[in-house]
């Protein structure tokens, strides 16, 4: 039998979103080897009306999940994070391989 698809409202999968691609990189957050699990420790700041996510320019309007500690506390209890929040947060195995059908617009050079 398949897995049922979790489901995100648009706030939570967009925040999740982009928390994946911070886990991605090392000067935003740090892996756990044991379980795989990936702790999300630096969030970026805007820069006017945008902001740098990884290799993206995102518009400020679309990170504002993370500040929403409901937000954090959906993905907990969907199995996709453990949240410390505001600090940090970690994106479970389930968390990182969870299609959100996002970020797949060109990266920026900007």
């Amino acid at each position: 039998m398949a897995k049922e698809k979790i489901k995100l409202n648009p706030l939570q999968n967009k925040t999740l979103a982009l928390m994946q691609e911070l886990a991605r990189h090392r000067e935003t957050s740090i892996v756990d080897e044991k379980t795989g699990d990936v702790v999300v420790t630096h969030m970026p700041h805007a820069h006017g009306d945008h902001v740098h996510v990884g290799e993206y320019v995102v518009s400020t309007r679309d990170i504002t999940g993370f500040s929403n500690e409901a937000v954090w506390i959906a993905l907990e209890r969907k199995g996709l994070a453990k949240s410390h929040f505001p600090v940090a947060i970690t994106l479970t195995r389930e968390g990182l391989e969870y299609d959100t059908g996002l970020l797949n617009a060109a990266r920026s050079d900007h």
